[in-house]
């Protein structure tokens, strides 16, 4: 489709100049509003500084006079809010933006004295900071000026450690941990670290009683030439006569509140111990060995503030325990033994949500509604159940009629799963759960979706999985055995001629779409396997620089295939003749998909994300085409945002190719998947305001890109294969600004995408950012006119819960 030129690069030079023009005017905005003897910061400089603290010593100026990172929006915003009568409103300030960074003399000493600090803490002892202030039409410039003098460097280190036993365990751990050397230079945090090491490693040692001022240092710079002597202290107890103490573990007692209201002023404790546990359950509603499973601190063993911990995170990651205490009780008869009591208080066992969703656009309006039910204790040892059944519906608008009209999509699913706080396996694991808790899970779920007058789906899936941790930051999911039934029909009548315009539509609808109507209409097995890794999943909400990755493979039919084979059985799947178990063919497929992500930190409110989303799915052996299920779509609310979910591609596809509207309406969903995916987004992520409406209120802008492609062959448009040489006109790009409203237990987010290029079109028509500055009315008529029902929308509006990615 060529029918419109337009020169899209001077387009877009004129949207960089007005946007230009739009920073300017946020960073001189301000100063009309301020007091006539008032100033806003526009720079900070700290000089003479060394590269490695003039960053850190930064982090010193107070935050009210810094000047803003990147482009200053958060001022132009705030400016907009809270302003009145061309001055800054004293009462009545809306929590929007972020203020400009006045001129406070009292913040430029607090900020000098601090940076001053800061470079002593680091050995400059000698240091010096003064501040200068430069003010010219109601912009100020700060600067620090640094004499930080050279710095104390440690030339002897001593110990003084009363305690024989004490001082020979140091010496045993200190390669481990320590940061202290001769030759080093003086650094407070290093003494910290060091203070905190050695308190840890004393409670790993069954030093009960230890706390950390025992630990302290005396530093001697009374010296020529820069140099300090330090000496590390590990005090004795106040008695001097003492010594530190290592305790063992007693016999614990595990004690469970009556309900969730907490214990009672009397407990009642069980008789009888076993293994040196005395489980006492008030509540009647936990087993035993389910709970002692994950109790890591052991009798007749040394006290370990690390094993003490272990106990904690796992106990709480039960999710049946609202409140978990670990006290204990020093014996009576003086020996060095202390017996643990775990008190826990149950939270609530069972609960009902009912959830629904309104997914709608400019052409399409649709709902969802679910209910599931939870019971985070099914069988008394902290196992979770649950069943959900949901359904929902999609309809067309049409011009004159209701809203559900035309409904063209209904779904309706219902699934049950049981999850195991344990790994069930036929052999001992030792440590169970020592780096996080271990899951398995079993789950059953039948969909039934109807697509009106094409196909029906009827899908049943069974699975057991295995969920582990091996790192804090590794996690591992395995599926050894996923059972899926699938029992499609075709509703297409393409032999009914009575009605010859019916007819030719079917007909044209059949031929266009045959690939994917085929895949929906099959009648199938798969019997397979999944896995998945990924690598720092829980540092996703923090403001960290970190890299992100997920990789999943899933392979089915392989064994199936090996037996078939071994039994001498031959069959011809390019001819219909399918290898089949309980009569139905069964699939043969490999499918990995890889999730990379960079996360930068820019500071305490701002972030920037990259993101790279690659998937492929390759049929082979008894099946010459990948399950419709396991096919990949681009766009929706974590893609390319600019287009709704399955309205890119694949590759150059249009849907013009398909001339009937009736056709094209009954089509829409099924015709726009494919066998390959690759979707790369980069966002900037920043704070808008700090409190709004009991949460925090934050902003983003992106750029995605991507597209679908086919790559197994029998598909009937060859503009949707994958062709490396023409992959950059097969690239769709967007853009758009979100807004992300955080309740800290849920994030709330609406994000605005608007097509920059898109693939459907040719040369230099694709760039339809050109049509949106100028032409876009026309153009989008000149679309329905050939795309109709189909409406062109350059903008598309997503909300969802939790960030995008």
């Amino acid at each position: 489709m060529k029918a419109y030129t337009n020169n899209y690069k001077q387009e877009i030079q004129i949207l960089a100049i007005l946007l230009f023009i739009l920073v300017l005017i946020a960073g001189c905005a301000s100063t009309k509003y301020i007091e006539d003897y008032q100033s806003i910061v526009k720079k900070v400089k700290i000089d003479s500084v060394e590269k490695p603290y003039d960053e850190l010593a930064y982090n010193y100026v107070q935050k009210d006079i810094r000047p803003p990172e990147g482009l200053g929006i958060n001022i132009l915003i705030y400016n907009v809010f809270n302003t009145k009568d061309g001055k800054y409103r004293k009462t009545n300030i809306k929590p929007l933006g972020t203020p400009p960074p006045i001129l406070d003399s009292n913040l430029v000493e607090i900020s000098r004295n601090q940076i001053e600090k800061f470079l002593k803490s680091k050995g400059f002892f000698n240091a010096k900071v003064k501040s200068e202030i430069k003010v010219k039409n109601k912009k100020a410039k700060l600067r620090f000026i640094a004499d930080a003098g050279k710095p104390f460097m440690v030339n002897k280190i001593t110990t003084q450690i009363p305690d024989a036993t004490v001082k020979s365990l140091y010496e045993q751990y200190k390669p481990n941990f320590s940061h202290l050397s001769e030759g080093m230079q003086y650094d407070e945090d290093s003494l910290a670290y060091e203070r905190e090491e050695i308190y840890k490693m004393m409670r790993q040692n069954g030093y009960f009683d230890f706390v950390r001022p025992y630990v302290r240092y005396e530093p001697d710079s009374n010296q020529n030439n820069n140099k300090v002597r330090l000496k590390l202290i590990i005090d004795n107890p106040i008695d001097s006569s003492a010594r530190h103490k290592v305790y063992t573990i007693g016999e614990t007692d595990i004690v469970v509140a009556p309900n969730q209201e907490g214990f009672t002023d009397s407990i009642q404790f069980n008789k009888r111990s076993f293994n040196g546990i005395r489980f006492t359950d008030l509540s009647h509603k936990f087993r035993r060995n389910p709970i002692v499973r994950y109790d890591f601190i052991k009798k007749g063993e040394r006290y370990d503030i690390d094993k003490e911990a272990l106990t904690y995170d796992r106990l709480y990651e039960l999710n049946v325990f609202k409140n978990v205490k670990i006290d204990y009780l020093k014996a009576k008869d003086s020996s060095n033994v202390v017996d643990p009591v775990i008190l826990l208080i149950p939270q609530k066992r069972m609960n009902n949500r009912i959830e629904g969703e309104v997914p709608f656009n400019n052409a399409t309006v649709g709902f969802t509604l679910s209910n599931t039910y939870t019971n985070n204790n099914f069988l008394k040892g902290g196992e979770k159940f649950q069943f959900q059944v949901k359904g929902g519906l999609q309809s067309r608008f049409i011009d004159g009629k209701s809203i559900f009209s035309d409904i063209y999509q209904r779904d309706f699913s219902v699934g049950a799963s049981l999850t195991v706080p344990r790994l069930l396996v036929p052999f001992k694991i030792p440590m169970m759960g020592k780096n996080g808790m271990p899951y398995t899970t079993f789950s059953s779920s039948y969909l039934y979706a109807l697509q009106k007058d094409i196909t029906v789906r009827r899908i049943f899936i069974n699975s057991i999985s295995y969920d582990w941790v091996e790192t804090k930051s590794k996690l591992h999911s395995f599926t050894p055995l996923n059972f899926e039934y699938r029992f499609g029909s075709i509703l297409i009548d393409t032999n009914d001629k009575s009605n010859l315009e019916e007819y030719m539509k079917n007909k044209e609808l059949f031929e266009k779409n045959s690939y994917n109507i085929r895949l929906l209409g099959r009648k199938d097995f798969t019997l397979g396997m999944k896995y998945a890794y990924s690598l720092n999943a829980e540092k996703l909400l923090q403001n960290r620089s970190f890299i992100y990755f997920r990789g999943n493979i899933d392979i089915a039919g392989n064994m199936l295939s090996g037996l078939s084979s071994l039994f001498g059985n031959k069959h011809d799947p390019m001819n219909g003749d399918y290898g089949k178990v309980l009569g139905l063919p069964y699939n043969q497929y490999v499918r990995p998909e890889v999730d990379v992500r960079w996360y930068k930190s820019l500071g305490a409110e701002a972030q920037l994300v990259t993101r790279l989303n690659m998937g492929v799915g390759y049929a082979y052996g008894n099946s010459v085409a990948m399950p419709f299920e396991k096919l990949f779509y681009a766009g929706g609310s974590s893609g390319v945002r600019a287009w709704q979910a399955r309205t890119i591609g694949p590759g150059n596809y249009n849907r013009d190719v398909i001339t009937s509207p009736e056709a094209r309406a009954s089509s829409f969903g099924i015709d726009q998947l494919g066998q390959m995916r690759i979707e790369a987004n980069l966002e900037y992520r920043f704070n808008l305001a700090r409190k709004f409406f009991g949460g925090k209120l934050n902003g983003a802008t992106f750029i995605d890109a991507g597209n679908i492609w086919n790559i197994a062959p029998g598909n009937p448009q060859p503009e949707t294969y994958f062709d490396f040489k023409n992959l950059q006109n097969q690239i769709a790009i967007g853009t758009g600004i979100g807004f992300r409203y955080d309740v800290q237990f849920f994030v709330f987010r609406f994000d605005i995408g608007l097509k920059l290029k898109d693939p459907q079109f040719v040369g230099d028509d694709q760039w339809v950012i050109g049509k949106f500055i100028n032409g876009g009315k026309a153009f989008k008529a000149a679309y329905l006119a050939t795309h109709s029902p189909d409406r062109y929308r350059f903008v598309q509006y997503n909300f969802g819960i939790g960030l995008p990615f």
